[in-house]
């Protein structure tokens, strides 16, 4: 049985593997998206993180098809129960305004509720900063949703430190609701962006951390070991700057953690990921039944404190 960790000082317990969304209605037909669903379900996942401008960067989309492909698969399966649906708004512009404008967050969410057929959210992300609103109003018009039942628990992702500070002070100061979940870009070669000041405040403040990008767009999985390599999907031209800095020497270290412990090179860096500071559950999205199936086996790998280390020094 799979251990359901706390998701910071929220009431969400969730199992320490969440599903990414942002391939359903993309690169993922409706089909292999139900399919994944049910795989994620069936071997014990409980998360599925989305967002309303999921996928709009491909041609012909608006924003909105991961959520109504999750929302098909929730009227088809019947498993609402059984699953906790974050989704994130702020960087689909609309009815409203932009960004996080507290009347966009408003019409925002109602877009989310009907594409989804939910009537709550469990955990509601701004998907990115918003210095051209107070604070204080982006809190106001989040707490509003709370207050309706529309959300359960409030996050923010791609959030500094000193802002996700200054959000939770002025929640403090004007009885608001908090930010408790975060959102950050971190894996084992992307680490500056959060390790520091963001995790202490995490750490210190009981903030559940959800990282994106837990495989480096495919690289921890050894997909990319040479320029040769890639061709193998769109991300493959990102990998460069991975090869020239630090990513041989990772790549090695979960070569030999794999070795030892029988596991695939993407169990052993969400498996890092899931024991760090802070962090309740790594995000990883999969294209095929087969790719959730290992994600899964991430959930219940247990390396040990030497082989962390390893892993740690690495990257570092």
């Amino acid at each position: 049985m799979t251990e359901h960790r706390r998701l910071g000082a929220t009431d969400l317990r969730i199992a320490p593997l969440v599903l990414g969304g942002n391939v359903f209605g993309w690169t993922a037909d409706q089909a292999t998206s139900f399919a994944v669903l049910d795989a994620f379900v069936a071997g014990g996942g409980t998360m599925i993180d989305t967002a309303d401008v999921y996928s709009a960067w491909v041609p012909g989309h608006q924003g909105g098809e991961s959520e109504s492909m999750i929302g098909a698969w929730l009227k088809q399966s019947g498993k609402r129960d059984q699953v906790q649906i974050a989704t994130k708004v702020g960087m689909l512009p609309g009815e409203g305004g932009e960004k996080l404008a507290p009347a966009r967050i408003a019409a925002a969410c109602e877009a989310s509720l009907q594409r989804l057929g939910v009537d709550t959210i469990d955990l509601y992300f701004a998907h990115q900063d918003d210095e051209s609103v107070s604070q204080e109003d982006v809190l106001a018009a989040f707490g509003k949703l709370i207050d309706a039942g529309k959300i359960r628990a409030l996050g923010a992702s791609n959030f500094h430190a000193k802002r996700l500070k200054s959000a939770n002070d002025a929640a403090r100061e004007h009885g608001l609701p908090h930010f408790h979940v975060l959102q950050p870009e971190y894996n084992l070669v992307s680490r500056k962006k959060f390790e520091g000041e963001l995790q202490s405040y995490c750490v210190e403040n009981n903030i559940g951390v959800v990282p994106y990008y837990g495989l480096a767009s495919g690289f921890l999985t050894g997909k990319y070991r040479s320029a040769d390599d890639f061709g193998k999907s769109v991300r493959g031209g990102r990998m460069q700057e991975l090869l020239d800095g630090n990513g041989p020497a990772v790549l090695a270290a979960m070569d030999s953690v794999a070795d030892e412990t029988g596991a695939s090179l993407a169990q052993v860096a969400l498996a890092w990921l899931k024991e760090q500071p802070a962090v309740t559950a790594p995000i990883a999205s999969a294209t095929s039944v087969q790719q959730v199936e290992d994600l899964l086996g991430a959930m219940n790998l247990a390396l040990t404190t030497e082989q962390l280390d390893r892993l740690t020094a690495a990257g570092a």
